[in-house]
Protein backbone atom coordinates (compact mmCIF):
# COMPACT_ATOMS: atom_id res chain seq x y z
CA UNK A 1 0.00 0.00 0.00
CA UNK A 2 1.62 3.56 -1.11
CA UNK A 3 1.01 5.18 2.35
CA UNK A 4 2.75 8.22 1.80
CA UNK A 5 0.32 8.97 -0.94
CA UNK A 6 -2.55 7.88 1.60
CA UNK A 7 -1.57 9.75 4.07
CA UNK A 8 -0.63 12.87 2.21
CA UNK A 9 -4.49 13.24 1.08
CA UNK A 10 -5.75 12.57 4.64
CA UNK A 11 -3.69 15.36 5.50
CA UNK A 12 -5.03 17.44 3.38
CA UNK A 13 -8.95 16.72 3.89
CA UNK A 14 -7.75 17.42 7.46
CA UNK A 15 -6.23 20.51 6.77
CA UNK A 16 -9.43 21.36 5.23
CA UNK A 17 -11.45 20.91 7.89
CA UNK A 18 -9.46 22.81 10.29
CA UNK A 19 -9.52 25.88 7.83
CA UNK A 20 -13.53 25.88 7.96
CA UNK A 21 -13.68 24.68 11.20
CA UNK A 22 -17.02 26.78 11.93
CA UNK A 23 -18.28 24.91 9.20
CA UNK A 24 -17.22 21.42 9.86
CA UNK A 25 -17.98 21.76 13.62
CA UNK A 26 -18.94 24.93 15.31
CA UNK A 27 -22.24 25.00 13.37
CA UNK A 28 -23.32 20.73 13.50
CA UNK A 29 -22.27 21.40 17.21
CA UNK A 30 -24.09 24.92 17.92
CA UNK A 31 -27.21 22.97 15.76
CA UNK A 32 -27.32 19.75 18.31
CA UNK A 33 -26.81 22.13 21.51
CA UNK A 34 -29.94 24.08 20.39
CA UNK A 35 -31.67 20.88 19.76
CA UNK A 36 -30.42 19.69 23.10
CA UNK A 37 -31.62 22.61 25.24
CA UNK A 38 -34.84 23.03 23.61
CA UNK A 39 -35.55 19.20 23.79
CA UNK A 40 -33.46 18.26 27.00
CA UNK A 41 -33.79 20.76 29.26
CA UNK A 42 -36.32 23.33 28.53
CA UNK A 43 -39.56 20.52 28.08
CA UNK A 44 -37.27 17.34 28.78
CA UNK A 45 -38.87 17.04 32.36
CA UNK A 46 -42.56 17.42 30.71
CA UNK A 47 -42.19 14.48 28.32
CA UNK A 48 -41.32 11.62 30.98
CA UNK A 49 -39.63 8.86 30.35
CA UNK A 50 -39.52 6.44 27.49
CA UNK A 51 -39.09 3.13 28.27
CA UNK A 52 -37.10 4.22 31.32
CA UNK A 53 -35.04 6.59 30.04
CA UNK A 54 -35.19 9.97 31.03
CA UNK A 55 -36.01 12.05 27.41
CA UNK A 56 -33.23 14.27 27.28
CA UNK A 57 -31.03 11.03 27.85
CA UNK A 58 -33.28 9.06 25.14
CA UNK A 59 -32.75 11.45 22.31
CA UNK A 60 -28.67 12.19 22.60
CA UNK A 61 -27.91 9.09 20.59
CA UNK A 62 -30.34 9.91 18.02
CA UNK A 63 -29.03 13.77 17.92
CA UNK A 64 -25.72 12.78 17.65
CA UNK A 65 -26.16 10.82 14.53
CA UNK A 66 -28.18 13.62 13.27
CA UNK A 67 -24.73 14.91 13.10
CA UNK A 68 -22.44 12.12 11.73
CA UNK A 69 -24.85 11.25 9.12
CA UNK A 70 -25.04 15.04 7.85
CA UNK A 71 -21.65 15.61 8.12
CA UNK A 72 -20.20 12.27 6.78
CA UNK A 73 -22.25 12.99 3.67
CA UNK A 74 -21.35 16.51 3.33
CA UNK A 75 -17.51 16.32 3.78
CA UNK A 76 -17.13 13.09 1.75
CA UNK A 77 -19.25 14.21 -1.23
CA UNK A 78 -17.55 17.53 -1.38
CA UNK A 79 -14.08 16.07 -0.60
CA UNK A 80 -14.37 13.97 -3.73
CA UNK A 81 -16.67 16.31 -6.07
CA UNK A 82 -14.23 19.70 -5.19
CA UNK A 83 -11.16 17.63 -7.27
CA UNK A 84 -14.03 16.77 -9.92
CA UNK A 85 -14.75 19.95 -10.27
CA UNK A 86 -11.80 22.08 -10.37
CA UNK A 87 -10.28 19.21 -13.25
CA UNK A 88 -7.80 17.99 -10.97
CA UNK A 89 -9.32 14.55 -10.12
CA UNK A 90 -6.78 13.31 -13.09
CA UNK A 91 -3.89 14.06 -11.11
CA UNK A 92 -5.16 11.90 -8.37
CA UNK A 93 -6.09 9.38 -10.80
CA UNK A 94 -2.53 9.31 -12.46
CA UNK A 95 -1.07 9.18 -9.13
CA UNK A 96 0.64 5.84 -7.83
CA UNK A 97 -2.92 5.34 -6.07
CA UNK A 98 -4.73 2.66 -6.03
CA UNK A 99 -8.81 2.84 -6.25
CA UNK A 100 -8.88 1.11 -2.68
CA UNK A 101 -6.41 3.50 -1.71
CA UNK A 102 -8.16 7.05 -2.95
CA UNK A 103 -10.93 5.77 -0.94
CA UNK A 104 -9.40 4.88 2.15
CA UNK A 105 -8.11 8.27 2.22
CA UNK A 106 -10.87 10.30 1.48
CA UNK A 107 -13.25 8.14 3.74
CA UNK A 108 -10.64 7.89 6.06
CA UNK A 109 -10.65 11.62 6.44
CA UNK A 110 -14.19 12.22 6.37
CA UNK A 111 -15.13 9.09 9.18
CA UNK A 112 -12.28 11.22 11.73
CA UNK A 113 -13.79 14.14 10.96
CA UNK A 114 -17.04 12.58 11.79
CA UNK A 115 -16.03 10.77 15.03
CA UNK A 116 -14.22 13.84 16.44
CA UNK A 117 -17.70 15.59 15.87
CA UNK A 118 -19.57 13.14 17.59
CA UNK A 119 -17.53 12.51 20.30
CA UNK A 120 -17.08 16.74 21.33
CA UNK A 121 -21.05 16.75 20.48
CA UNK A 122 -21.29 13.70 23.25
CA UNK A 123 -19.02 15.49 26.16
CA UNK A 124 -21.25 19.11 25.36
CA UNK A 125 -24.39 16.97 25.59
CA UNK A 126 -23.92 16.60 29.57
CA UNK A 127 -24.08 20.58 30.02
CA UNK A 128 -27.62 19.77 28.83
CA UNK A 129 -29.12 16.58 30.15
CA UNK A 130 -28.01 13.77 32.40
CA UNK A 131 -26.83 10.41 30.27
CA UNK A 132 -24.83 7.58 30.24
CA UNK A 133 -23.16 4.77 28.02
CA UNK A 134 -23.55 1.33 29.27
CA UNK A 135 -21.63 -0.09 26.47
CA UNK A 136 -18.70 2.07 25.51
CA UNK A 137 -16.75 -0.07 22.84
CA UNK A 138 -20.02 -1.21 21.24
CA UNK A 139 -21.13 3.19 21.25
CA UNK A 140 -17.46 3.34 19.49
CA UNK A 141 -17.71 0.27 17.30
CA UNK A 142 -20.72 1.34 16.35
CA UNK A 143 -19.71 5.51 15.65
CA UNK A 144 -16.98 4.46 13.64
CA UNK A 145 -19.20 2.16 11.18
CA UNK A 146 -21.45 4.27 10.44
CA UNK A 147 -19.69 6.88 10.08
CA UNK A 148 -17.52 4.47 7.51
CA UNK A 149 -20.87 3.49 5.85
CA UNK A 150 -22.38 7.29 5.35
CA UNK A 151 -18.93 8.79 4.44
CA UNK A 152 -19.09 5.77 1.47
CA UNK A 153 -22.09 6.95 0.64
CA UNK A 154 -21.46 10.38 0.61
CA UNK A 155 -17.97 9.87 -1.53
CA UNK A 156 -20.36 7.84 -4.25
CA UNK A 157 -22.48 10.73 -4.49
CA UNK A 158 -19.93 13.29 -5.07
CA UNK A 159 -18.50 10.73 -7.42
CA UNK A 160 -21.79 10.76 -9.49
CA UNK A 161 -22.73 14.78 -9.05
CA UNK A 162 -22.02 17.20 -12.09
CA UNK A 163 -22.72 20.22 -10.21
CA UNK A 164 -23.43 21.59 -6.46
CA UNK A 165 -27.49 21.17 -7.21
CA UNK A 166 -26.78 17.79 -7.88
CA UNK A 167 -24.19 17.32 -4.85
CA UNK A 168 -26.76 18.17 -2.09
CA UNK A 169 -30.12 16.85 -4.01
CA UNK A 170 -29.90 13.59 -2.31
CA UNK A 171 -28.99 14.51 0.92
CA UNK A 172 -31.35 17.00 1.62
CA UNK A 173 -34.32 15.22 -0.42
CA UNK A 174 -33.95 11.74 0.96
CA UNK A 175 -31.43 11.44 3.49
CA UNK A 176 -32.35 14.62 5.71
CA UNK A 177 -36.49 13.35 5.75
CA UNK A 178 -35.40 9.89 6.62
CA UNK A 179 -32.82 11.12 9.61
CA UNK A 180 -35.74 13.09 11.28
CA UNK A 181 -38.50 10.16 10.42
CA UNK A 182 -35.96 7.67 11.73
CA UNK A 183 -36.48 7.80 15.33
CA UNK A 184 -34.08 10.24 17.02
CA UNK A 185 -37.15 12.40 19.11
CA UNK A 186 -39.16 9.42 19.13
CA UNK A 187 -39.66 5.67 20.01
CA UNK A 188 -41.26 4.38 17.00
CA UNK A 189 -43.03 1.88 19.27
CA UNK A 190 -45.68 4.89 20.27
CA UNK A 191 -46.25 5.42 16.97
CA UNK A 192 -50.12 3.75 15.84
CA UNK A 193 -50.47 1.97 12.22
CA UNK A 194 -49.74 2.19 9.63
CA UNK A 195 -46.71 4.48 10.59
CA UNK A 196 -45.16 2.32 12.64
CA UNK A 197 -44.90 -0.53 9.64
CA UNK A 198 -44.03 1.81 7.60
CA UNK A 199 -41.13 3.24 9.39
CA UNK A 200 -39.54 -0.50 9.85
CA UNK A 201 -39.03 0.51 5.87
CA UNK A 202 -36.33 3.34 6.35
CA UNK A 203 -33.28 1.96 7.06
CA UNK A 204 -32.18 5.13 9.32
CA UNK A 205 -34.66 3.72 12.13
CA UNK A 206 -32.13 0.51 12.59
CA UNK A 207 -29.03 2.20 12.50
CA UNK A 208 -30.66 4.84 15.29
CA UNK A 209 -32.25 1.96 17.73
CA UNK A 210 -28.40 0.06 17.28
CA UNK A 211 -26.55 3.18 18.71
CA UNK A 212 -29.46 3.95 21.38
CA UNK A 213 -29.51 0.74 22.41
CA UNK A 214 -25.46 0.51 23.11
CA UNK A 215 -26.26 3.68 25.63
CA UNK A 216 -29.22 2.53 27.63
CA UNK A 217 -30.48 -0.71 26.50
CA UNK A 218 -33.63 0.51 24.93
CA UNK A 219 -34.06 -0.54 20.51
CA UNK A 220 -37.06 -0.55 18.65
CA UNK A 221 -35.99 -3.28 16.49
CA UNK A 222 -33.55 -6.25 17.12
CA UNK A 223 -29.89 -5.66 17.66
CA UNK A 224 -29.04 -7.68 14.44
CA UNK A 225 -30.96 -6.17 12.40
CA UNK A 226 -29.19 -2.99 13.12
CA UNK A 227 -26.40 -4.76 12.88
CA UNK A 228 -27.42 -6.26 9.42
CA UNK A 229 -28.79 -2.75 8.35
CA UNK A 230 -24.85 -1.23 9.44
CA UNK A 231 -23.47 -4.04 6.91
CA UNK A 232 -25.56 -2.91 3.94
CA UNK A 233 -24.96 0.66 4.75
CA UNK A 234 -20.81 -0.03 3.94
CA UNK A 235 -21.39 -2.78 1.23
CA UNK A 236 -23.70 -1.07 -1.02
CA UNK A 237 -22.39 2.09 -1.79
CA UNK A 238 -18.82 0.02 -1.70
CA UNK A 239 -20.00 -1.74 -4.70
CA UNK A 240 -21.11 1.24 -6.73
CA UNK A 241 -17.83 2.80 -5.86
CA UNK A 242 -15.77 -0.33 -6.88
CA UNK A 243 -17.77 -0.39 -10.19
CA UNK A 244 -17.34 3.46 -10.82
CA UNK A 245 -13.62 2.91 -10.80
CA UNK A 246 -14.10 -0.16 -12.46
CA UNK A 247 -15.72 1.44 -15.32
CA UNK A 248 -14.75 5.38 -14.94
CA UNK A 249 -18.34 5.92 -14.96
CA UNK A 250 -19.09 9.95 -14.37
CA UNK A 251 -15.26 10.03 -13.37
CA UNK A 252 -13.58 10.25 -16.86
CA UNK A 253 -15.06 12.93 -18.73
Amino acid sequence: MNLRGVLAIYKFEMARAKRTIWQSLAAPLITTALFLLVFGAAIGDRMGEIEGVNFGGFIVPGLVLLSVLQQSLSNASFGIYFPKFTGTIYEILSAPLSPVETVISYVGAAASKSVILALVTMAAAHLFVDYSIDRPFLMLLFLVLIAVGFCLWGFLIGLLANNFEQLQAAPLLIITPLTFLGGIFYSIATLPDPWRTLSLFNPIVYLVSGYRWTFNGVADVPIWSSWLAMGLTIAIPLTAIAWIFKTGHRLKQ
